[in-house]
Formats: structure tokens, sequence, C-alpha cells
């Protein structure tokens, strides 16, 4: 009976989560990207939970990964290099454009490097010197980021990168207004909620399996006592780099 009632719990939640764009969309295309942005943040939030909540290590600067791999993203799908750079303009006269497939797992790359680089350096610290630490990470890069327009133009300033490709994935065009589905017309908008919805139940599933397996436990040991659990023979070192780039 309780299977059943969990169940069925389960399905009103799915259908509710397929239906709400439907009915936000009667009024117009904008709370339908609110809760597009909702959904891109609520997978944020996870990979923080990574960081903050398993392994209790207090990244204030998380966001900062984030913007390295939207901005790998931005110069891997737009004009922008061979605008400002003779090489990439003699290769790619009409700029990159890399496909979906490549531009994500470099830009996943990149960022999962940089919690990793910087990780290490923090790996003694704790507490409220980890979080001064990580939040110091965290504006270095937006400043950096904010000024890396002179003497070479890589991420063109405060005006940011544009003419960015639209998502292609399964042969459908995300960066066109509408799409035609059964003779029914749906807006971007929507469908870029179904993506992003069903990347959260992804994250949710990796996130479940992460906490339940021995990874998940010993970061758990660490958040609750690091001395026990590097007596207990824990590679804390590791477990903490492991964190930063997982999350």
């Amino acid at each position: 009976m309780l299977n059943n009632n969990r169940l069925f719990k389960y399905a009103l939640g799915a259908i509710a989560l397929l239906v709400l764009p439907l009915i936000a969309q009667q009024f117009g295309n904008g709370p339908v990207r609110i809760i597009d942005l909702a959904l891109l943040y609520v997978m944020l939030a996870l990979g923080l939970n990574i960081v903050v909540g398993y392994a209790g290590l207090l990244d204030l600067g998380y966001v900062a990964f984030y913007a390295l791999g939207a901005y790998m993203f931005a110069l891997l799908a737009s004009p922008h290099l061979s605008e400002n750079f003779v090489a990439f303009a003699a290769m790619f006269p009409n700029g990159l454009h890399s496909p979906l497939w490549i531009v994500i797992p470099v830009g996943a790359g990149l960022a999962a490097f940089a919690g990793m680089l910087l990780g290490a350096p923090t790996l003694k610290l704790r507490g409220d010197y980890l979080a001064i630490v990580t939040l110091g990470f965290g504006e270095i890069i937006r400043v950096f980021l904010n000024n890396m327009e002179h003497p070479l133009n890589i991420t063109n300033g405060p005006r940011g990168i544009g003419q960015i490709d639209g998502i292609h994935i399964f042969g459908i065009d995300l960066g066109q207004p509408r799409q035609q589905f059964f003779g029914f017309e749906i807006p971007s908008v929507t469908l870029y909620y179904y993506l992003f919805l069903a990347l959260v139940i992804f994250s949710v599933v990796i996130c479940y399996r992460l906490e339940t397996s021995r990874i998940g436990r010993a970061w758990m040991a660490i958040r609750e006592d690091e001395i026990a659990a590097k007596a207990m023979g824990i590679n804390t070192r590791n477990l903490k780099l492991m964190a930063f780039g997982m999350g």
C-alpha cells in the first residue's frame, strides 16, 4: 500500500512538472524563462551540495566555476575568436561553432580542473578560512574575466560574448523561436524547460548515487570529523580534490 501511494505521488509530481510550462506559457514567455532559470540554479545548487553538503567544504566561490564553463561554451560556439585572432580566422573563417557534444564536455572539464586547482592550495584550510579564500577566488575570476579585453580580446570585457549558437540537440534547434511538433507550435523557452528538467533529474540521480557510494560516505566522514576520518585510513586530500572537481 505504501509503495502504491509513493508511486502515485511520483506520477502526480511527474505530470505536474510536464504540464507546468504549458500552463505558464498562457501568461507569456516571461514566466517560462523564470522557471528555466530556476531549474538552471537547481543544477548549480546540486553541484554546490556535493562540496558543501557532502564533504563539508564551505566553498563561497563556486559560481566562478560556472562562469569559466560558460565562457568556454561561448568561445567554442561563437565567431568571437575568429573575429579577434588572425590564426583562428585562417583556420575557421566563419568561427568555431563547435557541436554541443564537444562544447559541453570541454566546458565541464575546464570547470572541474579549476575546482581542483582551487582545492589544491586550500586543503589545509577549514571553516571560515576556506570560505574567505574561495570567496576571494570567485571575485578574482569575476574581475579577471571582466578585464580580459586588452591587450588580447578573449572575453570582450564587460560587454560579454555575442552571436553564440543556439543549442542543437537530436535535430532540434532551440535557437529558433518556435518548433513544430505533431502540428503544434512549442516555443523554444518551453523546450529549454524540458531540457533543463531532464538534466536536473539526471543530476539528482547522480547525486543520490554519490551519496550512497563509498566516496559519498567518505565525504560525510570528512565532514563530521576529518581527523577521525584520516585515522580510519581515508585519503582526505584526494577526496577533497574530488569533491571540488565533482561539484
